[in-house]
């Protein structure tokens, strides 16, 4: 790789490309947790057998790396911990310096592991997928929701228009409807039967006269032959354990099989929908091994928000989230949030992601990292409060949560772009802080050195507050969120938390839980979490909402994953023309040389505290002077 270049005492890295295969036998109780095992196609030894593709980026020499396999849970197919980690490029097949960007990862030996988990992802080359049986001739209920962003005339079943969608059984059933409406928890008004059609493969809806922006279109329909999604989390579950412990005698041949002896421990890493699997993956139990062993010793779930998702029930669609106007309604930010169990007092459900965990000591050490997006379009403040919204909640012991404050679900470019959204996105870069916090998760794993403090916002220290009571400064042209993400008791069927059977579609919602978001200070920039330079010494406000454009539609809503960029008034005489509160640059600092001289005074102090690498500090300045050097020209 790279023609044999080393790193560091790593040395060079090899590639390994190829698929993986498995075989899980239903009787064992770490497959009973696995959604419509017992009607999955048997071998001749009465096991289930799929595959998956495998990726592999590891040190050429197994003793030279740090003996840690950094396992990323594959978004949708692709691969991101090289730009997350290593601030490089993102590519689905990493060959060229530029897609390994500075080779943090590398150069400190970790071995890269991606498997594919998801059925549906797009039948693109070096994606990664799994190739899981379905339960043939089996029926059950499918929901497809759609929200415009322009005119169009057609629609994809499935999530984001590429991803493979369960075909309607019968085009002709007089149960099939198409209904529209105005907001997520707004009244359905079905579309008259002649006005659409279905596609001749029955994975599109048709309409000639054109679905319209900013609503929300629905349709519900009965598929067949669901794939056993659950097999996703058990080929990862099994890879992780094979590689740890290894296999039977007959496996020593296997590529990889010559890491075990030096690979002691795996951290699993998620971002977005992978962050949420990964929160699943601990609620069904799927961190126990067939052995009863612990797989992943430690977690980090990053912008997964309260959320959990698709992934281990019939009929499933593991792409679909969950957003205020984006993907309603899908088993994804239900109870319970939290780790430790909480008992709601209004349907008496107890449960915490966790339970199962502890009751076979397998807890994995875990981070949830949230960008400030999280707690205002992903319900992120129910992962550390009371079901009532009234109180802070402990932590479980092996957990830190840490807010990137000031962050959108992950950063705009600088100059920032304005693309369907209100203001400018928002450029603030959360990566220098995950950079940090990974090293010191693995630390925390191999040396048992404790990480840095969890840094979030408390309803105790008045820093996390109902979207009503912050104190957001009136800045022209610029409106404050009115609505955002709720987390609902939902109820999609008497069989779903037992069986994974959705019987309910669209599933009856009952009352929500309260969301907190965090408080900010008076130019607008958030008070609690990891503040990094942009938020302690900034040129501008940065938020974790932003909305929609009204070319879009619906411009009172929360566009999906999007923060805000308000720069500051260069001059006074600039802000007092435009009745801009907030002080101008100018007012706040005197030169460029005094504001990169406070930039470095943060920086240092939060590399300090562990929060940032001391070795990101000069590239922290660089960037700072470049954000200067452009909010001080002339606009």
């Amino acid at each position: 790789m790279l023609d044999g270049k080393p790193f560091g005492t790593a040395g060079p890295y090899e590639r390994i490309v190829g698929r993986a295969y498995f075989a899980v036998d239903p009787s064992l109780p770490a497959n009973r947790i696995i959604s419509d095992i017992d009607l999955a196609p048997r071998n001749e030894e009465g096991k289930v057998e799929f595959s998956a593709d495998l990726y592999v980026l590891k040190p050429r020499y197994p003793k030279t790396g740090n003996g840690t396999i950094l396992f990323e849970v594959s978004n949708r197919g692709g691969k991101g911990m090289l730009r997350m980690f290593n601030l490089a490029e993102t590519s689905a097949d990493p060959r060229t310096p530029t897609d390994f960007g500075d080779n943090l990862l590398l150069e400190q030996g970790f071995t890269l592991l991606w498997l594919g988990w998801q059925f549906d992802v797009p039948r693109q080359p070096e994606l990664l997928r799994l190739y899981a049986p379905a339960v043939k001739n089996l029926t059950g209920l499918v929901r497809s929701e759609f929200v415009p962003d322009r005119e169009t005339q057609s629609f994809s079943l499935a999530d984001r228009t590429m991803l493979v969608a369960y075909p309607v059984l019968d085009p002709g059933d007089a149960d099939l409807k198409l209904t529209v409406r105005d907001r997520a928890q707004g009244a359905r008004r079905t579309i008259p039967r002649s006005q659409w059609k279905l596609s001749g493969d029955r994975t599109r809806v048709l309409m000639e006269t054109g679905f319209e922006p900013g609503k929300i279109y629905e349709i519900v329909y009965r598929a067949q032959d669901p794939v056993l999604v659950g097999l996703g989390p058990a080929a990862v579950r099994d890879l992780i354990s094979f590689l740890k412990y290894g296999g039977a005698p007959e496996q020593d041949h296997l590529p990889l099989a010559d890491q075990r002896q030096h690979l002691k421990r795996a951290i699993g890493f998620g971002s977005s929908q992978s962050g949420r699997f990964l929160r699943t993956f601990l609620y069904y139990g799927f961190n126990q091994d067939e052995q009863n062993r612990p797989v992943f010793n430690g977690i980090m779930a990053h912008v997964a928000g309260a959320g959990r998702g698709s992934f281990n029930h019939r009929f499933a669609q593991p792409s679909r989230d969950g957003h205020p106007f984006m993907n309603t309604f899908y088993p994804t930010d239900i109870f319970p949030f939290s780790d430790l169990e909480q008992t709601d007092a209004e349907t008496g459900m107890s449960d915490g992601l966790l339970v199962r965990a502890a009751k076979v000591g397998v807890t994995p050490k875990i981070f949830y990292t949230n960008s400030s997006y999280e707690y205002y379009g992903r319900a992120a403040s129910l992962t550390h409060t009371s079901l009532d919204g009234r109180r802070d909640m402990p932590l479980a012991p092996g957990t830190r949560i840490y807010l990137l404050a000031g962050s959108q679900h992950g950063p705009a470019a600088f100059p920032p772009p304005r693309s369907g959204t209100q203001n400018l996105s928002n450029p603030n870069d959360q990566r220098w802080s995950m950079r940090a916090l990974l090293l010191a998760m693995h630390q925390w794993l191999a040396t048992g050195r404790e990480p840095p403090p969890s840094a979030y916002p408390r309803i105790a220290d008045h820093a996390l507050v109902p979207l009503s009571a912050v104190r957001f400064p009136r800045i022209p042209d610029v409106a404050f969120p009115t609505l955002i993400k709720q987390a609902y008791r939902v109820d999609y069927g008497p069989q779903f938390r037992t069986r994974g059977i959705v019987s309910l579609e669209p599933p009856t919602l009952g009352t929500a839980f309260p969301v907190l978001v965090p408080q900010v200070d008076e130019d607008g920039n958030e008070t609690a979490g990891i503040r990094v330079p942009d938020v302690q010494v900034p040129l501008a406000t940065y938020t974790g909402w932003n909305l929609r454009d009204p070319k879009l539609g619906a411009p009172d809503e929360l566009f999906s994953m999007a923060g805000s960029f308000l720069p500051f008034a260069r001059t006074k005489a600039e802000r007092e023309k435009d009745l801009d509160p907030r002080p101008s640059i100018r007012e706040r600092y005197n030169s460029r040389e005094a504001y990169l001289q406070k930039v470095a005074a943060a920086a240092g102090d939060l590399a300090r505290a562990g929060y940032l690498l001391q070795q990101d500090v000069p590239g922290l300045l660089e960037r700072a002077a470049h954000q200067w050097d452009y909010l001080t020209e002339p606009r």
